[in-house]
């Protein structure tokens, strides 16, 4: 990798990752806060309508986003194109959850969700202002930006919605947080980005970024939907309570596979893209940044499983217990999902959404199956078969992965394998040293620096390099 691509890596890397653990620390604190002050209900009512926002939030997007950062020669007609179709979509998209809000209310019974479907969907309007905005950051690398937008939004939202659980707004306290959050990054956005719409509506541009996007936009719909269809199912034979619980188990397992996810989508795709044509040096480059994102994510993944218990109750009280077991076993569904987002966003680097979409259509298929059989298990089995779907369908991800530049299955797991077992092994030994003690601090006290010394110490005795550029990263900073 030439130095200038590989300082750009390593940059991007940096602050993306930096953005990242400032949000989940920030996020953390809030969620803690938030956690002790309101109820599982009222975050599992917040759950329920999720669906509907995700979904309108793809259609907002359409898939844009990406084109506008793979398009080599942009143009200010691109850019002003995709701004004013994101506005006009954010208008519509806004005017169709007011509409079916009383529906969603019907569906799950609680007349609440309908001003709650209006208040969030509000969120759509604000969204469309700042889309091109961010692209033009993505494109340009500028990932520190991005870092002080989004924690200075994080902050002042969090602030909110905490000042809101105190007052006894309930569930309406998480939806200021969302609104503050959102307006406070718009208007840093339109401070920092220079850009501004001065170019013409283009149909040529339309016509690109459609092409490209409404590929895209058909995967992020399957994926959407099919990424709630648990709490869809949950919230509609359980109660809000159990979806609360469910949910909490799900974020907390989503924070360090999340958080890397987000990293390697957001740096990953610019930059192979630029060696999008360079098959070899391009699969060579994937490998890396495979080996090293489950380096990292692996063992924090396989810690929180074994501390789970502790960890839950220490934070945010007995009353959230019923997620410690669904908690330790989403561990082992989100620990992949770093591994399929790298897959996934090397068929975009070599711009093939068609086979984006073909794969999306395939795992959801299968998701529709396991869901059928497990929903009569109950929420326990529920989590159990988004363990199996995780599995299969990396698998399922790395196909074509194999075909465009020959890193397929078999040769993902063998770079795998090691830190695999070595997370296990370590997650095994924190599981059982912590178990003596009463005391659920002692035990986060004990078991993380426990895990985190015999992880390095299994590293460093099997010489992996991943652990080497781990080292060479932080002293670059």
């Amino acid at each position: 990798m030439p130095e200038s691509l590989k300082k750009k890596t390593v940059k991007g890397v940096a602050w993306t990752s930096l953005n990242q653990v400032l949000n989940i620390g920030l996020g953390f604190v809030i969620g803690i806060i938030l956690a002790r002050l309101l109820s599982p209900s009222d975050y599992g009512l917040l759950a329920m309508i999720g669906v509907f926002n995700a979904i309108a939030y793809s259609f907002l997007d359409s898939g844009f986003g990406n084109a506008l950062v793979r398009k080599p020669n942009l143009t200010e007609d691109d850019n002003t194109t995709a701004f004013y179709f994101n506005l006009m979509a954010g208008v519509i998209l806004f005017g169709v959850l007011w509409l079916v809000a009383p529906w969603v209310s019907v569906f799950y019974d609680k007349p609440i969700l309908t001003p709650l479907v209006r208040a969030e969907g509000s969120l759509l309007i604000v969204s469309s202002f700042r889309i091109v905005q961010q692209t033009q950051l993505t494109r340009a690398l500028n990932f520190k930006a991005k870092m002080i937008i989004r924690v200075v939004a994080s902050i002042c939202g969090g602030i909110t919605g905490i000042i809101g659980a105190y007052s006894g707004l309930g569930v309406w306290a998480l939806v200021a947080m969302h609104i503050a959050d959102a307006l406070i990054s718009l208007v840093l956005l339109w401070i920092i980005s220079p850009w501004r719409p001065h170019g013409k509506w283009s149909k040529a541009s339309f016509r690109y970024l459609w092409e490209y996007g409404s590929k895209l936009l058909a995967s992020s719909l399957l994926d959407t939907i099919y990424g709630n269809i648990y709490p869809i199912v949950i919230g509609k034979f359980y109660s809000a309570a159990d979806l609360g619980q469910y949910t909490r188990a799900r974020q907390y397992a989503g924070m360090p596979s999340g958080t890397l996810t987000g990293v390697i989508q957001q740096v990953t795709f610019p930059v192979l893209s630029q060696i999008q044509e360079e098959d070899a040096r391009l699969g060579n480059n994937y490998r890396r940044m495979l080996r090293f994102t489950v380096f990292i994510v692996f063992p924090v993944m396989m810690g929180m499983a074994a501390l789970a218990h502790p960890l839950v109750i220490a934070l945010v009280t007995a009353k959230w217990e019923q997620c410690v077991p669904y908690l330790q076993v989403i561990c082992f569904a989100s620990m992949w999902y770093p591994v399929h987002a790298i897959n996934l966003n090397l068929l975009q680097v070599k711009g093939r959404s068609d086979l984006f979409l073909r794969l999306e259509i395939i795992k959801k298929a299968l998701v529709t199956v396991v869901i059928f059989v497990c929903v009569p298990l109950g929420i326990m089995g529920i989590c159990c078969g988004a363990v199996f779907t995780s599995l299969a369908c990396l698998g399922i991800n790395t196909y074509y992965t194999g075909k465009l530049i020959n890193v397929g299955f078999l040769r993902q797991m063998r770079d795998m394998t090691p830190t695999l077992l070595a997370s296990l092994a370590m997650g095994a030994v924190v599981y059982f040293a912590v178990m003596p003690f009463d005391n659920n601090w002692v035990k986060l006290a004990i078991g993380i620096p426990l895990g985190a010394a015999l992880y390095l110490a299994i590293a460093k005795i099997f010489r992996m390099p991943e652990l080497q550029e781990a080292l060479d990263i932080i002293h670059r900073r």
